[in-house]
Formats: structure tokens, sequence, C-alpha cells
């Protein structure tokens, strides 16, 4: 690996350097191991700790077939479906792994004892398979996560309804918490110039997810002055979104769980903010029964904010502690969008809030690949900043997952592969130097 971070970290190593290189046999990687997952039955969700589940092992390197490339990870990122694999939740990601191999050999070599998580990278091209004409050695990139065969007419209208679409780190293997990582070159998005290695592994996945479900028309179509709820404003996927509904003209009301959490929007730009723990919303009253009350002095705190609106757009991801409300406070006609469900799946609402309000619920996942692009190009133009607020090693992802899992972080927790430290990577300085306090917002803000 060290000749390899020696060309990493000049700016003048070639592609045939890099194409000349040794392919190492093996690396490092954050994994979960199949002969583990029972290790939690019985006990809550909180209560599962991804530090006793996630090991750095050393594991095979994985040959690029047709369309893939080998990338060498300089950083990653930790996201919510990272918490679910090493929790075991809702089941095992080993179950994705085997229906995987079911469709032949490519799909196969996923179905392994152990699997390497990880949603995001940016990173290097050390190889590619045969095929691949627009990437080659040396290359720096970032990866988006969506896996698709692209075989069946579904999904060549939009690649998210293809049948056979996975999430790369979760529903595949070689993921990218690691030092080395294995994508469809189909995945692969040039690195914006201007950030970090670390800056730029931290949005691929939660910056795609939010431009989808707000902005696209396959989300919910946000158009300039709509009132936006966004749930966990200054968390990974909220932070992002509060910045696409501030840069197109909407009016975010940022949902949040903490005074600093609440400072950190404002940085953003955002003035409308509901500190729910300060304000003790409780929208249930015990494990089966919801307040319709709660949900009445929310809609009503919404509109004291508002100027008397009711919200046209509530970007869901909580699920089931917040869904009810959700419906209830969106306006007649409008669109509840929703993805992930970190608090329960299994949502319940008052049907009558939405047939007879004309109300909208639309499912969002992940993003295609040209949604997925376009929120890349947002980065790279300075129009969407990364959210990253603190860094660990490689050899501390487990922590840095437990961070997430607790809820003690702000926007994005990074990770850094094969980078031997933060502050490394940048091709573009005169453009960083002005966007410098933006990237900075969520630094030193980890709870």
């Amino acid at each position: 690996m060290e000749d390899l971070i020696s060309a990493a970290l000049r700016d003048d190593a070639t592609s045939e350097e890099f194409a000349g290189l040794p392919v190492p046999e093996s690396y490092r990687g954050a994994v979960v191991r199949k002969d583990e997952v029972a290790m939690f039955e019985g006990l809550a969700t909180a209560d599962k700790d991804p530090g006793k589940s996630l090991h750095i092992e050393q594991v095979p390197t994985p040959e690029p077939g047709p369309g893939e490339a080998l990338i060498a990870v300089m950083a990653s990122s930790i996201n919510y479906n990272t918490v679910w694999s090493a929790i075991f939740e809702p089941l095992p990601t080993f179950v994705f792994l085997e229906r995987y191999a079911q469709l032949g050999p490519e799909g196969a070599r996923h179905d392994l004892p152990y699997h390497v998580l990880g949603s995001d990278l940016s990173g290097i091209v050390l190889r590619t398979g045969p095929g691949v004409r627009r990437w080659k050695p040396g290359d720096r990139v970032v990866a988006h996560c969506l896996s698709v065969e692209l075989e069946s007419a579904d999904g060549h209208n939009d690649t998210m309804l293809d049948p056979e679409q996975r999430i790369w780190g979760f529903e595949t293997n070689f993921g990218g918490l690691a030092e080395l990582s294995l994508v469809k070159a189909n995945q692969l998005m040039p690195k914006p110039a201007h950030l970090t290695w670390e800056e730029a592994a931290c949005s691929g996945l939660v910056n795609s997810t939010a431009y989808r479900q707000l902005v696209s028309r396959n989300g919910a179509g946000m158009k300039q002055g709509d009132n936006v709820l966004i749930w966990g404003a200054s968390g990974g996927l909220g932070s992002y979104a509060t910045q696409f509904a501030l840069n197109g003209g909407a009016n975010p009301i940022c949902v949040v769980s903490s005074p600093q959490k609440a400072e950190i929007c404002r940085t953003m730009g955002a003035d409308a903010i509901i500190d729910r723990a300060a304000e003790d919303y409780r929208f249930w009253k015990d494990e089966r029964t919801q307040d319709q009350r709660e949900w009445k002095r929310f809609g009503k705190r919404i509109r004291e904010l508002t100027g008397g609106e009711d919200v046209d757009i509530v970007f869901e991801h909580p699920g089931r502690e917040t869904f009810g409300s959700s419906v209830y406070v969106t306006r007649k006609g409008g669109t509840i969008v929703t993805c992930a469900s970190t608090s329960g799946y299994r949502h319940e609402y008052d049907n009558r809030y939405l047939w007879m309000s004309l109300k909208r619920i639309i499912g969002s996942h992940f993003a295609n690949y040209r949604e997925a692009w376009e929120a890349n190009r947002l980065i790279a133009k300075g129009k969407i900043h990364p959210t990253l607020s603190e860094v660990f090693p490689l050899a501390e992802t487990a922590e840095a997952v437990r961070e997430v899992h607790r809820n003690r972080h702000q926007g994005k927790v990074g990770v850094l592969a094969l980078a031997p430290q933060e502050g490394l990577g940048i091709a573009d300085p005169e453009s960083r130097t002005r966007y410098l306090p933006l990237i900075n917002r969520f630094r030193g803000t980890a709870v």
C-alpha cells in the first residue's frame, strides 16, 4: 500500500504510473461477519452496539469484472444504512448478498462470510475491467451508491426502477469503508476539485437522496416559495435538504433537537426553526396511541413561523415517531415525501387527513444516475456544500458508526481510509478559498 499512497499524494502522478502499480492481494475493510448475525437477539435497537459487530479485517482484493472499477479509497463516510448493517436490522445484509448471488457468477462473488460495508467514497481509479472507456487509472473520483443491471426495460426511464437495483455497500459487498473498493464504473463521478478527500466523500449518498426527494420530478418537485418542513435539519440528510430548500427559493422550517443544532441551521441561512426537545413535542401517548393534540400544537407552531401558512412539503425520514404528525400538518393538496424510517418502519397516520385533503405520500429511495450526477455537479460548482462535522480513522470506524447510532453527530461523519491525514486532495485552492467558510460550517459541532 505504501507505493499506492505515495502516488496518491502526488499531484503529478500519471495514469501510466497508477496502471503500473501492483494491486495489493488484500486490504483492510470495515466488515460484519455472517457468523455473528444473532449476537444482538433480544436487545432493543438502542441497546445494540456497533462496536461489538464491526471489525477491521484484512480481506482478499476482488478483480474488477466487465464494467467495473477497483478504487483506491482515500476517504469514506458513515450513513444510516451502515448503522442498520452493523446492528443487523431490519434483517442481516447477508440476505441481500445471497439474493445477489442468484444472478450468476458476477453476483456470487458478493456472497461471502463477511460484508465490507460503506456507501460513500472518494478516491483514485486503480484498475478498470473490460468495457470501461470513460475512466482510467489515476482519475480522482467520488462514487454514488446506485448499482443496477439494466437488463430490464423497467429501469431505462428511471434507473431506480430497475428490478435489480441495489445500494452498493449495503446490498452489495466491497463497500467504501475500506482501503480498496469495487464499484460499477457508472457509479463514478468527478471528485469536486476544491474539496479535500474527506469532504468529497461525505456527500454522495445523502446529497443525491435529498436532491431526488425534494428537487426532482420523481420526488416532491419543490418550487420557489414552498414551505418545506425538514425533520432532522442539521443531520446527514436534513443538512442537504435545508441547503436545497434555501437555494431553490423555498422556506425551510427546520426541526431539530437541541439549541446547538438550531444554531447550525441558522448558519446555513434558515430562520424558521423548531427545537422539538425544548418545546417537548410528544407525538405518542404510549406505544400504541398517538396524541392528536400534539399534532395540532405542532401545526400551530409551524403557522406561527410561516405567517399562518401550512407546509407544502414534508421532508420525512424519521418514520414511525413523526409520520402521523407529518401527514396532519401538510397543507391541503400538499406532499409528504419519505425515505428511510430511522425511528421505525411501521408508520401510522389518520387517513382522513390524507384522502379528504387530497394530500400525497411519495416514496423516495436514493437517486437515479442523472439525479446523482446533477447533485454532485452542484457541489462541484459550490452551490451545495459538504456538511462534514468530524473525521475518524478507518481503525475507529465502529466508534464513528456508534456516534451516528446514538445521534451524537451533526451533519456527516467522515472516515479516512488511505489518506494519512485530513486536508489532502485539494486541486482547486482558489475556489476553496472562496467557499471555505461554507465548507467548514459543521466542523467541530459534534454533540
